[in-house]
């Protein structure tokens, strides 16, 4: 977790949603289906100090890393140590970064031994945050803006689905996550019980789980039964 997600707004839509600069130079792409090492936007602040929305790849590369084999590993990190792990320690003391979504998804083991896809979404169709943590790794002439989301422990409802979730960032502590600072701990507390019931927990269906899919049909709503309380858990 978290292992795939929809991002579908224009870079135009996220600037302005973000208050940034528009810096994606025409490379954003609705994709309904983002998978690890995926080309997707993000918003970081400028050495200046001003939101810049761009365009990173999701897959965490140190810049000690000696290859870009590892990356698809790297797409998350753990809030509980991020801030002691030598590969995000630095990046999350100084580099983090909003990561713009729809919702994502997430995977709940039936009884029969099939999987049933849920989407995680605001219900009232706005844009969440992921917290993410940026860095630029370079090999040769190959320069790359990577980045991995935070996790942590999943709350409510969303722990009936997995156990655990993106670190959401409501939008006044979108300033606050991106600024830097030397005592960023107190940055990971979780959203209100109330802004959390905002999301829906959407069945869909099973085209999500095939990474060449795409398309809006990924996020629709399906009939399933029983419900995912009465599931176990994959």
């Amino acid at each position: 977790m978290c292992g795939r997600y929809a991002t579908t707004r224009s870079s135009g839509e996220l600037s302005a949603l973000f208050e940034s600069s528009d810096d994606t130079d025409g490379q954003v792409r609705p994709d309904h289906n983002v998978a690890p090492t995926d080309p997707v936007p993000l918003v970081r602040l400028t050495p200046e100090g001003h939101r810049s929305l761009c365009v990173g790849r999701w897959g965490f590369l140190p810049h000690w890393s000696r290859s870009a084999a590892g990356a698809a590993r790297m797409i998350n990190a753990r809030a509980e140590t991020v801030a002691t792990s030598r590969a995000y320690a630095g990046a999350f003391a100084r580099r983090r970064c909003l990561v713009p979504a729809d919702g994502w998804y997430e995977w709940v083991r039936l009884p029969d031994g099939g999987r049933q896809a849920y989407y995680m979404t605001p219900a009232d169709g706005s844009v969440l945050a992921l917290a993410g943590i940026w860095s630029v790794w370079e090999s040769g002439t190959d320069t790359r803006l990577t980045f991995s989301v935070l996790t942590t422990a999943a709350l409510g409802e969303l722990a009936e689905v997995h156990d655990r979730m993106p670190v959401l960032l409501p939008s006044q502590r979108w300033s606050s996550w991106l600024a830097p600072t030397d005592e960023p701990d107190h940055l990971l507390a979780t959203p209100s019980p109330d802004w959390l019931a905002g999301l829906e927990i959407r069945p869909v269906g099973p085209a999500v789980g095939d990474v060449r899919n795409d398309g809006p049909h990924l996020t629709a709503r399906v009939p399933m039964e029983p419900a995912p309380q009465e599931l176990t858990l994959f």
